[in-house]
């Protein structure tokens, strides 16, 4: 059954359409995934769908009587008094509303007189009714069901949701949205902020789920695990793969490919047209009077030309060059850690860890929110530009540095890009100028101040001030989060050929398995090491 007929639709924002003539169609119980650079169009397409912005040509119909519902990436603007509770229940106001004046109706019924009663009963029978209707009865057996689904214990569900982590409101916007037993459900970037073993439990959770699924992500693993039907927007069209992201990473290439071929040979079509028309036009000259035959057969060509509908070049992927360079190795060993308990305040994160990371190792921490994997990291780098004697973390010699932080933040806000990068690159600003363009900082968007940077652009400006800086260790805490899938690949492609040690956190999966040699996981205050990358260490799980 088709869910969503999309048609030709338009969609401007005043510069240029970003949607243009987008077509696509959705049928009933397909999971999809929506992929794209950012600014591509995906969450705009959303919108459009849930009728939250108009479309400026085309149309879209959906299936008469489908519930829609939308997660989007933001949390929810509620009251500091509002409850975890108070989320779940809210599309269920009007059967609680009813449910308190049939409660208030039977206290009145303990007081009332034989003529008020008959009037009680009266009132009391059609708010049952309508109760019943709602199916009323059953909401408490649905909201104990769902929470138990969706991990939320009684201590959860009394917390207010403004104190909750990221991962935490993503599950109970969509433990909310789930009690509506959606027909469509449209994800919007549903992986941002969850544990990997989150992550784990709403891949489950999708795969098992019966209706229609359109989701927006840059995790390739999730994707890989849950859709099958990709949805690549570029140019503002769709360009269709009836698979996952891995088979439409080859299905993709051998397209391009394809492409690239049929532009060559209309290419060479096209110039040796061009060139037998020149010829015949000089032999319609050599032979005048008497030449308008080789003319006539010119023009003849030239008519064939001009009809031909000329194929655009296929565009190549935009690529960063990320070449970390490393002029010093560090000593063998690199990190030493040797019974290390921390703790923030009075909670305890780790108690008495020991772990090793060798030169040229790659290692992952990887563990639950709120583990102590963040905190372990600033805690080392700490000891590190602060030069900190401390006898349970030894940073070995010639060990210099590079880190990215999960939240990236430069000294002066109000400082441009180019004045940033001009306190770290040792050239000319002719050369300067260049450099950054190819981290895709052109032309005047050198002038942008870096507080008004998206997360995406921040990570390239903080890559390219690591490139300048010859580091032998990345530490880097979640280094993918608001980059688009295009730039991971390219930063996995640089970290595969870095020639010095990698220590990393991350819940992107993809990611870890391209660049883990090994993984700790912390656990109950504890670490166990598995060798290899994150299917590894499933595998070993």
């Amino acid at each position: 059954m088709l869910e969503i007929n999309i048609s030709k639709v338009i969609k401007n924002y005043g510069f240029k359409n970003i949607l243009n003539e987008f077509d696509l169609e959705v049928t009933t119980g397909e999971k999809i995934g929506l992929i794209g650079q950012n600014g591509c169009g995906k969450t705009t397409l959303f919108k459009l769908i849930t009728k939250e912005e108009n479309i400026d040509g085309g149309n879209i119909s959906i299936r008469k009587g489908a519930n829609v519902r939308l997660l989007s990436q933001m949390p929810l603007v509620v009251d500091d008094n509002c409850s975890v509770k108070d989320i779940l229940i809210k599309d269920f106001k009007i059967i609680f509303d009813i449910e308190k004046s049939m409660k208030e109706l039977e206290k009145q019924m303990a007081i009332a007189d034989s003529k008020e009663m008959e009037k009680i009963l009266d009132k009391y029978g059609k708010l049952q009714t309508k109760f019943m209707n709602l199916d009323g009865y059953n909401v408490d057996f649905k909201i104990n069901e769902l929470c138990n689904k969706f991990r939320i214990d009684d201590m959860m569900l009394e917390r207010k949701y403004n104190t909750l982590s990221g991962g935490e409101k993503t599950i109970v916007n969509l433990a909310s949205i789930m009690l509506s037993n959606p027909d469509i459900l449209l994800l919007d970037e549903p992986t941002n902020n969850l544990d990997i073993d989150t992550l784990e439990w709403l891949e489950s959770f999708l795969k098992n789920y019966s209706k229609t699924v359109i989701l927006c992500s840059h995790d390739r693993y999730f994707l890989d695990k849950v859709v099958s039907k990709i949805v690549l927007i570029e140019r503002g069209k769709a360009e269709i793969f009836h698979g996952n992201y891995s088979y439409y990473l080859k299905e993709n290439e051998r397209r391009i490919l394809a492409e690239f071929q049929e532009y060559k040979d209309q290419q060479k079509m096209i110039d040796a047209m061009k060139r037998k028309i020149k010829q015949l036009q000089e032999f319609g000259k050599l032979a005048f009077p008497g030449g308008e035959s080789f003319f006539k057969r010119a023009a003849s060509i030239q008519k064939r030309l001009d009809k031909i509908e000329v194929l655009d070049k296929p565009e190549t992927k935009k690529e960063i060059p990320l070449n970390f360079q490393m002029n010093d190795r560090s000593g063998n060993q690199v990190l030493l850690v040797r019974n290390f308990n921390l703790n923030v305040q009075d909670k305890e994160l780790l108690k008495n860890i020991s772990f090793n990371v060798i030169f040229k190792d790659r290692i992952c921490l990887m563990g639950k929110n709120g583990s102590g994997k963040s905190t372990l990291i600033k805690y080392i780098m700490n000891i590190y530009e602060n030069k900190i004697e401390n006898k349970n973390i030894k940073i070995g010699s010639n060990v210099l540095i590079g880190y990215i932080p999960q939240t990236i933040t430069f000294e002066n806000d109000n400082a441009t890009i180019l004045e940033v990068g001009r306190k770290c690159f040792d050239g000319s600003e002719t050369y300067l100028r260049a450099s950054l363009a190819k981290f895709m900082f052109n032309g005047e968007n050198v002038f942008k101040r870096v507080g008004k940077l998206s997360g995406g652009e921040k990570v390239r400006l903080k890559l390219f001030e690591l490139m300048q800086k010859n580091v032998n260790l990345l530490i880097m805490d979640e280094p993918t989060n608001h980059i688009d899938i295009t730039t991971r690949e390219v930063l996995e492609d640089a970290l595969k050929d870095y020639p010095g040690t990698i220590l990393f956190v991350s819940h992107d999966r993809y990611f870890i398995n391209e660049i883990a040699k090994k993984i700790i996981y912390i656990e109950d205050k504890k670490i166990r090491e598995y060798l290899g990358n994150y299917d590894d260490y499933y595998q070993k799980k």
